[in-house]
């Protein structure tokens, strides 16, 4: 399960802000990915060029937690050589996408945190705090220039999905767009973490493949693939009914939203063409019996986002807007 969205904050009166006219562009832009063990950030230029990229652990509680992010910004405006224009910051969890808050981030010991404002205080910037999956799906239509209506799958252990159209995110009335993790699709299936039973996340997400296989060492989906690659009709049935739950996923968007395309990441997304060539051949077996399912073209609406790029830390550096006038 994800949050709501995103957040600007007023900035403070000091720290790295500076006096920025109304028609001068943005000198360079700082993305931070806020996982829970490390913190990924980058320093890019307004046309999405990355002038430089900083990883360190992030520690834990919002003490930790604000004084990584306030190092991080401050080392990368140093090794740019110029004070950033803006700051947007992805994180997992439950995020307040007006205020800046951090409601529930439990991975990062994080309970009714305001890190918009206290990072836009001690900064003088202007700070948005944004959701993982949000970030994420900014920095994929970025990194491969794709316009219109998009989604971004996050297949990690979880299952949701990131809208944007035209590299604007679209959050929905309640900013619940995306959430196709939590749509119930087993009448009789197993309960999930949001309280429902058979949800799409119980059967296409890391938490799904490490229940249904469990005990192996290393990647959980790595040993199934290989597994049922070497002919394991216990491994087959587990990767197939994965890749079923993955495909209805990207159905749903594409029906529902009308996305020109599905963007698959997150941790699973590096089984690259073992996740994608079944898809596509199962999408291509349904559109042979389906007039229906053949005028959606489903096999050339999905593809894999790139995995050699920091796709969240590239997100959260485009949350911002231009900067109006930052207080000096």
């Amino acid at each position: 399960m994800r949050s709501t969205g995103a957040a600007t904050t007023t900035p403070g009166r000091t720290g790295l802000g500076r006096a920025v006219a109304t028609t001068d562009p943005p000198v360079v832009r700082i993305g931070l990915d806020i996982g829970g063990t490390k913190v990924d950030a980058v320093a890019v230029s307004p046309d999405g060029t990355v002038l430089d990229r900083l990883r360190v652990p992030t520690g834990f509680g919002p003490e930790a937690v604000v004084a990584t992010t306030l190092l991080v910004i401050r080392s990368l405006a140093e090794r740019v050589g110029t004070a950033p224009d803006s700051v947007g910051i992805g994180i997992p969890g439950l995020v307040d996408h007006e205020t800046g808050w951090v409601r529930h981030a439990v991975n990062l010991g994080l309970e009714e945190v305001p890190l918009g404002p206290l990072v836009a205080g001690e900064t003088g910037l202007p700070v948005q705090v944004e959701n993982d999956v949000n970030v994420a799906a900014l920095g994929a239509v970025q990194a491969m220039q794709l316009d219109g209506p998009r989604a971004y799958l996050n297949i990690g252990t979880g299952l949701a999905a990131g809208l944007v159209d035209d590299r604007r995110l679209w959050r929905g009335a309640r900013g619940n767009a995306g959430e196709v993790g939590h749509i119930p699709v087993l009448a009789d299936g197993q309960r999930c973490v949001c309280g429902q039973h058979g949800c799409l996340e119980t059967v296409a997400s890391g938490a799904a493949l490490a229940a249904a296989w469990p005990g192996h060492p290393g990647s959980t989906a790595t040993h199934l693939f290989d597994r049922a690659d070497a002919g394991d009709p216990a491994a087959t049935a587990v990767r197939d009914r994965f890749v079923a739950g993955v495909a209805s996923a990207v159905r749903i968007l594409v029906v529902t939203a009308d996305v020109e395309s599905v963007v698959v990441g997150g941790g699973l997304a590096t089984l690259g063409e073992r996740l994608l060539t079944p898809l596509r051949a199962g999408f291509d077996t349904a559109a042979r019996s389906s007039p229906f399912v053949a005028s959606l073209d489903l096999s050339s609406r999905v593809a894999l986002a790139p995995t050699d790029q920091p796709l969240a830390a590239l997100g959260a550096a485009f949350l911002a807007p231009v900067s109006a006038a930052v207080p000096a």
